[in-house]
This record gives C-alpha cells, sequence and structure tokens, in this order.
C-alpha cells in the first residue's frame, strides 16, 4: 500500500530513526522530514499527504496546537516522549501515539494499525449475493453452530475456551481468543487478555469500561490506545 507520509519533529535524532524505520519496514513515501510546525504548514499548503508522524513538544507550535489547523480528517500518528498527552491527542483523527524512545516492534506495531486504517477507508467493491465473512461456524460439542458475526456481542476467553455471547444465546467453543482474533476484522476490537467486542454493539464507555447494554467489561492499558482511535473516528 502507497501512503504518503510526513515527520513533523524538532528533534533530528527523533526524525533519523522515523525515516530509517519507515524506510525499512514500508514501502510508504515520505515526502518531507520537518524540523517545526510552520515548515509542516508551508509544505501542506501545496503537497498533499496521507499521514502525519507528529511530535507533541515542540517550539513556536506544539504537535497538538498543529493538528487543531489541519484538515478534518487528516491521518496523524503522534509521536512523544511523554504518556500523559495520550488522551488529549485522541480528539483528533489518531490512528496511534508512540512513546519515544520508538521501538523496532512497536513500530512494526504501528504500521499494522495504519494500514488497517487506510485499508478500511478505502471504498467498498460491489457487493456479493451473500458475504462469505458474514458469518462464521462455531464447533461446540459435536455440532458446528452458525453464528452471524453482526449479532455476537463479545467474546470472552475462559482459560483453553471461549464463549460467544450473543443476544439470543450462549456458545462454548474449544479455541484461543488469540485465534479467534486473527480471524476478525472491524468492527471488533480486542479491550482485554479475555475479551474481544463487537463495538457496533456498545452502548457506551466510561471509567475504563466498555458497556453492552448492563454487561460492564473491563479495559486494559494494553488494548485503550487502539480502541479509542477506532471509537474517535465516530465521536461528534
Amino acid at each position: 500500500m502507497n501512503i504518503r507520509c510526513i515527520i513533523v519533529d524538532d528533534e533530528p535524532n527523533a526524525v533519523n530513526l522515523l525515516e530509517v524505520l519507515i524506510g525499512q519496514t514500508t514501502e510508504w513515501q515520505l515526502l518531507a522530514k520537518c524540523l517545526n510546525a510552520l515548515d509542516a504548514i508551508s509544505f501542506l499548503k501545496n503537497n498533499e499527504v496521507d499521514l502525519i508522524f507528529l511530535d507533541i513538544e515542540m517550539p513556536l507550535l506544539s504537535g497538538i496546537d498543529l493538528a487543531a489547523l489541519l484538515p478534518a480528517g487528516t491521518a496523524i500518528v503522534f509521536t512523544t516522549a511523554y504518556k500523559e498527552h495520550a488522551a488529549e491527542s485522541y480528539s483528533f483523527n489518531t490512528i496511534d501515539y508512540l512513546l519515544k524512545p520508538i521501538t523496532l516492534k512497536r513500530f512494526i506495531a504501528s504500521t499494522k494499525k495504519i494500514g488497517n486504517y487506510f485499508l478500511n477507508a478505502m471504498p467498498a467493491g460491489p457487493k456479493d449475493t451473500e458475504d462469505p465473512e458474514g458469518y462464521f461456524f462455531a464447533k461446540t460439542g459435536n455440532e458446528l453452530r452458525k453464528i452471524l458475526l453482526d449479532e455476537i456481542l463479545y467474546f470472552e476467553s475462559q482459560k483453553e475456551y471461549v464463549k460467544i455471547v450473543t443476544a439470543k444465546f450462549e456458545v462454548l467453543t474449544y479455541r484461543r481468543l488469540k485465534d479467534i482474533e486473527a480471524q476478525l476484522k472491524p468492527p471488533f476490537a480486542r479491550v482485554h487478555n479475555s475479551f474481544i467486542v463487537n463495538i457496533r454493539q456498545l452502548s457506551k464507555i466510561q471509567a475504563g469500561f466498555v458497556y453492552i447494554g448492563e454487561t460492564q467489561i473491563p479495559i486494559s492499558d494494553k488494548f485503550r490506545d487502539e480502541l479509542m482511535a477506532i471509537i474517535q473516528k465516530r465521536t461528534f
């Protein structure tokens, strides 16, 4: 996937690291490296980009201030050494939040999020009469139970088994949650080591929990940023 990106960061070493990571792990086009927000604004006046790697702590104009000036929907990956900016950053179209120093492992994980974001943003092609990904069969006991994806509320890990919960019934299948997660696409999202939820079924998010009806499901720190990035795309 060809993604046009720029780096905006006042630390030359951080810029160089990101340039190396982008060059070694992707086929994206790095169009510019800006050492301050004003240079970025000047570049963006005459150039279209798909993604901005944006440092938060910069002189003259912070990354948050620059983000507020960008066209709505501009895809951003914030980079910073400070965790406390995370909540504020998700008031924009934030795909990810990378803490410095950025490791190769963490950057590769971020490229997967970025790839999924742009893949999902692409216009959908014509639909088949029957969507082959609209259902699956879960083995439970001596039968295979057909389950429609849209009807699933959440998946819950229970040791060697996974409980699949719908509004009408529950099924216990001998699978690992990790294996099921690998077969799912949005609107399903991992929110905890033990839970995958259907975001379309959420009723609210409050105080570190998601709610499906009256069912309260915890959000772990490990999955919070990715979940909130998805939620932000649907926030008014």
